[in-house]
């Protein structure tokens, strides 16, 4: 027998262990459903949170220009410097606060900011709160460090959904490191005011508490006058906190730009963090992509006519949703006034995961169910209305067809 050949041990092999956190995440609800749907033709789906149109080519000759240019190195874990500044300044342009660079940090994705995030303030002992119904990954990051997550939820209210800080501090504990709270929501469309931002931070103050602020959807807001920059977005934490207070805003290129695929995001943090961030990016994925980088840089600076288009894309797509389905007799719904989904009920639904089975199989119509979102959550829907209002009217008339069965 050859030397480097072994006969194979005898007996049961002990299973190496993967840690129970891993264990116990759970399947995404929306996954399931989504999944489905490759059996199915012709479905219309809305149970994803993107919309219906590409990347615009402008942002995409970009890339490609960087591409050929020969930009595909290592580059600065941070960012870009170009691209750090190019945020920065949209954001005092947008809320009229200056922001400095220093604070800036270019991530792979929005959902990489907020693991980051969650990586440097929060472990194995501690707990965060989040404020639901919550896209579930916000969780599943705190889950996946080992901290214990508590769930504050809005209450659905015919005038919307509403948050009592008070019982979010209630939630609050010695061992508390973090508040997790997303505005303009997902899957909600709820949006925190002012004078909420503003208790939310006096709370974080007072109590040593992080908060984490997710703002992907800031720019989807309807039915408001635009701010002293000309344009509409959602108030901001980055507008009633110092630059040193307890915050980290996430923010996302996928939404607003129609780069869902793309993977690009980022966060803006105390300067005190950087240091910690640098560090996790580079165990995490050692920076972003520079070719993209240079696509994000034009994005930002170019694409204002681009957003604009599709805001109001999405608000006469909001309309004719909330119009439709108000029509209908079992559905009841909380309208939404930012972001782009709509949450609504539908009398005799039962578990939501498995009656959005149906509603593929039966109706071809894609849906999130609200199960996926947590406490608040189980009896809804999440439509995501990112998309013509041709195809909602589809889903409108297929859905209302199944309903009168």
């Amino acid at each position: 027998m050859n030397d480097t050949q072994r006969t194979a041990p005898t007996g049961s092999p002990t299973l190496a262990r993967i840690r129970p956190e891993m264990e116990e995440l759970p399947e995404s609800h929306i996954v399931a459903v989504w999944q489905l749907g490759f059996e199915v033709e012709d479905v219309v789906g809305l149970w994803v949170g993107e919309g219906d149109l590409p990347t615009p080519k402008f942002i995409c000759d970009a890339a490609a220009q960087s591409l050929a240019n020969g930009e595909t190195f290592y580059t600065y874990k941070r960012g870009l410097p170009e691209l750090r500044q190019a945020i920065a300044t949209y954001h005092e342009g947008l809320h009229g606060h200056a922001v400095d660079v220093e604070r800036v940090i270019v991530t792979s994705a929005g959902m990489s900011a907020i693991m980051l995030a969650t990586q440097a303030i929060i472990g194995r002992g501690d707990n965060g709160i989040v404020v639901s119904p919550i896209w579930p990954n916000a969780a599943a990051a705190m889950r996946i460090v080992g901290a214990e997550v508590r769930e504050v939820g809005l209450d659905a209210t015919p005038s919307g959904w509403k948050l009592d800080i008070a019982r979010l501090e209630a939630a609050c504990d010695e061992n508390t490191r973090a508040i997790y709270i997303a505005t303009p929501g997902n899957p909600t469309g709820w949006l925190a005011e002012s004078h909420e931002i503003k208790a939310i931070m006096d709370l974080a103050r007072r109590r040593g508490i992080w908060v984490v602020a997710d703002e992907v959807y800031n720019r989807f807001v309807y039915d408001r006058p635009p701010g002293a920059s000309g344009v509409t977005s959602a108030p901001s934490f980055l507008a009633e906190a110092a630059q040193d207070d307890p915050l980290i805003v996430v923010h996302s290129f996928s939404k607003a730009w129609a780069m869902t695929g793309w993977r690009m995001g980022w966060m803006i943090a105390p300067e005190r963090l950087g240091t910690t961030i640098d560090k996790l990016i580079e165990y995490n994925t050692s920076g972003a992509q520079p070719f993209l980088q240079r696509a994000c840089i034009v994005a930002i600076e170019q694409g204002e006519g681009f957003v604009a288009e599709m805001v109001e894309r999405c608000r006469r797509a909001r309309d004719l949703t909330i119009q439709r389905l108000s029509a209908m007799k079992r559905v009841h719904l909380v309208p939404a006034p930012a972001a782009f989904y709509q949450m609504f009920s539908i009398d005799g639904s039962g578990d939501t995961l498995e009656f959005a089975k149906r509603m593929v199989r039966e109706a071809r119509v894609g849906l999130a169910p609200g199960s996926a979102f947590g406490q608040g959550g189980e009896k809804h829907f999440r439509l995501c209305y990112a998309c013509s209002t041709e195809r909602i009217s589809k889903a409108m008339d297929r859905l209302e067809a199944f309903l009168e069965k």
